[in-house]
């Protein structure tokens, strides 16, 4: 009447414990590898569009503000990375307020890509204007998904710069 596990718990129950132990250690490291695990870069898709501010603007003792407009858009290793560095025209008084100056301009396609939680990194190679400029640089970008308050730390001909996004939204995932 009983299922053969039944009679075989019944009469070895070491055995039984033993075989329970054994699905219950193989189903916690099957959890755990998969939580470590990084999905193929091709199953992963990271886009977003929006203003940012430059921390700490210009730098140096008497820092400009600098906004930048950025646009990201990569799914596996293609892609696209824009960014656009504005700054005022005049350190003080009128026009100080308007970002009319194109400081930075970095453009390129994204060569590749590696999600981990909520966080993108982008490789590519761009062209930039401005500051840094020149033609096949290469460039990272790491994306931290969300709205307003989220990051991206661009790098690029040697320069970082550390932005925080007032405007839009980056998704990851």
């Amino acid at each position: 009447m009983y299922s053969p596990w039944v009679r075989l718990l019944l009469r070895h129950p070491w055995r039984g414990l033993f075989a329970c132990a054994v699905v219950i250690s193989a189903a916690a490291v099957t959890q755990t590898a998969s939580a470590t695990s990084t999905t193929p870069a091709a199953h992963h898709r990271a886009a977003g569009a929006g203003r940012t501010i430059i921390e700490a603007g210009t730098g140096g003792m008497s820092p400009l503000p600098v906004t930048t407009t950025v646009a990201f858009h990569a799914t596996g290793n293609e892609g696209d990375f824009e960014c656009l560095a504005l700054a005022p025209p005049t350190p003080a008084g009128a026009g100080s307020g308007t970002f009319t100056t194109n400081a930075m301009y970095v453009t390129g396609p994204v060569t590749s890509m590696r999600v981990d939680g909520d966080t993108a990194l982008l490789h590519g190679v761009a062209t930039v204007t401005g500051l840094g400029a020149g033609q096949h640089r290469e460039f990272t970008a790491t994306i931290s998904g969300g709205g307003p308050g989220a990051t991206v730390v661009l790098t690029v001909s040697g320069l970082t710069f550390h932005e925080i996004l007032v405007d839009g939204h980056f998704s990851i995932g």
